[in-house]
């Protein structure tokens, strides 16, 4: 829910007179509407304000602009890839709902690989490789796990992996995708499905027909700017480490419960509430002991995550009786109307899980596949810098005893 000032409390929070305060707005620096009621006073942006107060506190302490960069803070990488900008997202300059209706899973990677959808055709020709995971069937390890295992199996028999150019990234990021969906299809559906795009071969994997559903969630996580798993990525590459290492090294952190591990937990509150009639009384409990309510609210998005809207919007349109989507429409409204804050794309994703009975952990997974897009386009980037990320730490522990 969006958050309005008054030109007094804007005034008081910037420690500045109302003549300033409409300068700034004049030059566009803060947002402000005419507001409800006889008065019709205008209002300020809560959210302008407060990044107005950073950038004048950052002014002051030059040492905290670096401090603030790796906490929400300024960017830290020119990147051409991804712009969020007025509650939206765009890949390449192109609405990413939008391709998420239209295009394949493919033709975004190669959007974004080498700003040239057309190139899809060439990258994904080469053939679906066959992963044998057979020995390692006894651990029975859940889905994540299976794709790093692919991963490792296979990285060290690619050879061309390690031609770094922009095209080279390309193919191998073609063969990793191609890989990780290969885990999931087995040996003996690996070449029947050989001619299958990769969200057939998914959908058939899962026994599932909903196709259009899993290449459109794919296409929505595909990349998101410096988020945790792709600054690891991108340190991965700067370094030199081949495709595969990067891709490996987004994985492990698209795993923590902050980032794309947060569906996991969304998943267990869906499923702790059960049923439509339970909603308002396991938000209630949840409230009570002090518990939160995942899969709600994004600090790039005050006005709802776009990528959560168009992906429920489209499980909305092909599967509109399903009793999961009942149950998740009706959770989503009661925690904005409480809460104030619209459902995030962990919230669609884990929907989407639920809705077609998807094993566990596949709204990872989804989340896991399309992002690997973007971390093969950050490492593209990265490569062609040449350039190594370091920070440097500034030293807060024990003086030395000379």
């Amino acid at each position: 829910m969006t958050q309005y000032l008054s030109a007094q409390e804007a005034c008081d929070r910037l420690g500045v007179k109302e003549a300033t305060l409409y300068a700034y707005v004049s030059r566009g620096l803060i947002r402000s509407e005419v507001g409800g009621g006889s008065t019709r006073k205008r209002r300020y942006l809560a959210e302008d304000v407060d990044k107005l107060v950073d950038r004048k506190e950052q002014r002051r302490d030059p040492a905290k602009v670096v401090e603030d960069a790796l906490h929400w803070g300024v960017p830290l990488l020119d990147s051409a890839i991804t712009l969020i900008d007025d509650g939206r997202l765009y890949f390449r300059g192109q609405d990413a709902a939008d391709l998420a209706r239209s295009q394949s899973l493919e033709n975004v990677a190669a959007l974004i690989w080498l700003d040239d959808a057309s190139a899809a055709i060439d990258l994904f020709a080469q053939p679906l490789p066959v992963v044998d995971l057979t020995p390692f069937a006894h651990l029975n390890l859940p889905l994540m796990p299976t794709l790093q295992m692919a991963l490792t199996l296979t990285s060290p028999q690619d050879f061309a992996a390690y031609d770094l150019s922009a095209a080279g990234t390309a193919r191998t990021g073609a063969r990793i995708l191609k890989t990780m969906i290969a885990a999931f299809v087995g040996m003996r559906r690996a070449s029947s499905a050989s001619d299958a795009n990769l969200s057939q071969s998914l959908a058939s994997a899962w026994s599932t027909d909903a196709t259009y559903l899993l290449n459109a969630a794919m296409v929505l996580c595909a990349d998101h700017e410096l988020n945790a798993s792709s600054f690891a990525a991108r340190v991965a590459a700067s370094v030199e480490a081949n495709p595969y290492a990067v891709v490996q090294a987004g994985l492990a952190a698209l795993q923590g419960l902050k980032h794309g591990g947060h569906t996991s937990r969304v998943t267990a509150f869906m499923r702790e509430v059960g049923n439509v009639g339970r909603v308002r009384k396991v938000i209630g409990e949840r409230l009570r002991r002090g518990d939160d309510l995942p899969g709600f609210g994004h600090h790039l998005y005050p006005e709802g995550d776009p990528r959560a809207k168009a992906l429920m919007a489209l499980i909305s349109e092909q599967l509109p009786r399903s009793p999961e989507l009942d149950l998740a429409s009706t959770l989503a409204g009661a925690v904005t109307e409480i809460k104030g804050k619209p459902p995030t794309i962990d919230f669609a994703l884990a929907t989407l899980e639920l809705v077609l009975k998807l094993p566990d952990g596949a709204a990872l997974v989804l989340f896991a596949l399309g992002r690997t897009v973007g971390w093969v386009g950050h490492a593209i980037e990265q490569y062609g810098s040449n350039s190594i990320i370091r920070p440097r730490a500034r030293y807060v522990g024990k003086v030395p005893i000379s």
